[in-house]
């Protein structure tokens, strides 16, 4: 394997982040991650899905993030990813959907 492992490893790692913050915040504890979520119909997202900053309470997920203020080259970088975003999400609904 010419990478060692690594990309297992990292993703080991995120889970384990994600786990400790969604338990953290069960406990009462609140704490923010990046997750990957749905996002909030009347926020009008250019996508359904998208990766954010996400705080967990006691009752789950408290609050979900926007991106903040983006740069002009990050708003370019963005706008540049989105068709490839929206196919992968909507092959990823189709795919949910086929395996119910």
């Amino acid at each position: 394997k010419g990478g060692k492992g690594s990309a297992t490893l990292s993703m080991a790692y995120a889970g384990a982040k994600f786990g400790s913050a969604v338990l953290d915040g069960l406990a009462g504890i609140e704490t923010t991650e990046c997750a990957y979520v749905m996002r909030d119909p009347d926020e009008k997202a250019e996508l359904p899905y998208f990766a954010s900053k996400v705080t967990f309470g006691a009752s789950g997920v408290k609050a979900v993030h926007g991106l903040g203020p983006l740069s002009d080259y990050e708003q370019g970088r963005l706008k540049e990813c989105v068709a490839q975003l929206r196919e992968e999400i909507e092959a990823g609904v189709e795919y949910a959907r086929a395996a119910k």
